[in-house]
């Protein structure tokens, strides 16, 4: 589950100018599907455990999947699986690391959870569901436009008749210039976590790190990349695929969608 758009951090004034001029925005090395999950396994329940509402999306994703069978893609420790299950709703996640699953599943304990190890396009099983729900900025992680595309169409295939796909994600910012900007996400007496990310708004990419620098001198990097798209492109491509926008709200509380919402909760049925 990618929560990273946008950035968790207090930017630091004058970083995007004073460096815009030095520094080549090319595309992050070595990032793949799997490198979020990787990195942050072991600090994503502390650091994302109230980026939302767990209790107002429980409540909706169980009430539209009507009880029955949800997907969840990008399932995480299973910040959202976990109490959608213990609602009563019949959950299968999948994820592309392998830490996040395990640590679901330590979690979980004796609830029953399918746990799919795998691509959230490729690997959703051929079965139909009564709700996909993939949270909080979770379809930005699929890199371009195409897959995003590909996600909404292997969707279609696998919701009921009323099934439902339910997307929650930042309503980007189109004032948002190209560039840098580096913040403190976090400061303790023995530990300091600093937020670096380059803006690419031709490509709608952001590419970050974390830097964790501890007092024993350890140096540790988080990254993440995402390619954003606005919920107008998510309708075009909801479209493409044989969907249609059911509802849309800023949160999973159904608060109104209005013109400066800087989030919305989507829902797409047939």
């Amino acid at each position: 589950m990618l929560e990273e758009y946008p950035p968790h951090h207090h930017s630091v004034a004058g970083f995007t100018a004073g460096c815009g001029g030095m520094m080549d925005w090319t595309r992050m090395k070595g990032f793949d599907d799997s490198t979020y999950g990787e990195s942050f396994a072991d600090v994503y329940d502390d650091w994302y455990d109230d980026v939302s509402d767990v209790d107002a999306t429980t409540t909706l994703v169980a009430e539209l999947a009507r009880g029955g069978g949800v997907l969840e893609l990008g399932v995480g420790t299973g910040r959202l699986a976990i109490p959608l299950a213990r609602a009563g709703c019949s959950v299968v996640g999948i994820d592309s690391s392998e830490a996040m699953l395990e640590r679901c599943r330590t979690k979980a304990g004796e609830l029953s959870i399918e746990l799919i190890l795998g691509d959230m396009v490729e690997s959703q099983p051929d079965r139909r569901f009564d709700a996909v729900l993939i949270a909080y900025n979770t379809v930005f992680s699929l890199q371009s436009a195409e897959r995003q595309q590909t996600l909404f169409d292997a969707v279609a295939r696998r919701l009921t008749d009323v099934g439902t796909f339910i997307i929650e994600a930042a309503v980007p910012d189109p004032e948002r210039k190209a560039g840098g900007t580096v913040g403190v996400r976090s400061m303790h007496a023995d530990r300091v976590v600093l937020s670096v990310d380059v803006h690419h708004p031709d490509d709608q990419r952001v590419d970050g790190q974390f830097v964790e620098f501890t007092e024993t001198g350890g140096v540790r990097l988080r990254p993440w990349s995402i390619r954003y798209s606005s919920p107008e492109q998510l309708d075009q491509m909801a479209v493409r695929a044989g969907l249609r926008l059911r509802d849309r709200w800023e949160d999973m509380s159904k608060s109104p969608f209005v013109a400066d919402s800087p989030t919305h909760v989507s829902v797409y049925t047939r």
